[in-house]
């Protein structure tokens, strides 16, 4: 990554072009919370009601004060249905970003060639609608993307077994919505989270 200069604002890949940095991870806590959401663009999603025995484990994010955040993450960390803890990362991104990629393992910045070729595997609701889900293919946690109002939506899930959670259907909040009166519980920093 090159830091802007005098001649563009922009923070700029030799392989990818103009990327949106990204920001060091907010704490899990409702002050990192704020942090994040003082930053407008995309949405903060997480599910609500979390699992049971689920907690958030801190944010992330991708851009700057001039574009503000392209691209977010929650991290969340509970007990794996299967036995013993899980950790999961919930994405939303404008196309193009890749942090959801990234976190989930792939090369590239979208879940590749042959996406949604096939039927969807799971189903999320945000608002009053049902957003179907895509295996994506992962060796060692398990990928389910799709797309929210013109966003990509990741869930990325360790282990690979934790991905039962989305056997039933998984409803998505926005934190950044205003007048919500959640009691969020918060854990632990998640070490799933991306430094910069």
């Amino acid at each position: 990554m090159r830091a802007p200069t005098a001649w563009s604002s922009a923070w700029r890949c030799e392989l990818h072009g103009e990327v949106p940095p990204l920001l060091p991870p907010f704490r899990p806590s409702r002050d990192g919370l704020d942090g994040l959401l003082r930053l407008p663009g995309v949405p903060v999603l997480a599910p609500w009601p979390l699992p049971a025995g689920w907690l958030l484990a801190g944010f992330a994010a991708a851009g700057d004060e001039r574009t503000g955040a392209r691209a977010a993450a929650v991290a969340l960390g509970g007990p794996n249905p299967l036995g013993g803890p899980a950790d999961m990362l919930v994405v939303a991104e404008e196309p193009g970003v890749g942090l959801g990629a990234a976190l989930a393992g792939l090369g590239g910045v979208d879940p590749g060639a042959g996406f949604a070729a096939t039927s969807p595997i799971a189903t999320v609701s945000f608002g009053k609608h049902d957003f179907p889900l895509w295996q994506v293919d992962s060796p060692d946690r398990a990928v389910f993307a799709g797309e929210i109002k013109a966003l990509w939506l990741w869930l990325v899930l360790w282990p690979e077994g934790a991905g039962v959670l989305l056997i039933e259907p998984l409803a998505l909040r926005d934190l950044r919505d205003p007048g919500q009166r959640l009691d969020l519980p918060f854990g632990a920093a998640s070490p799933r989270l991306p430094a910069p």
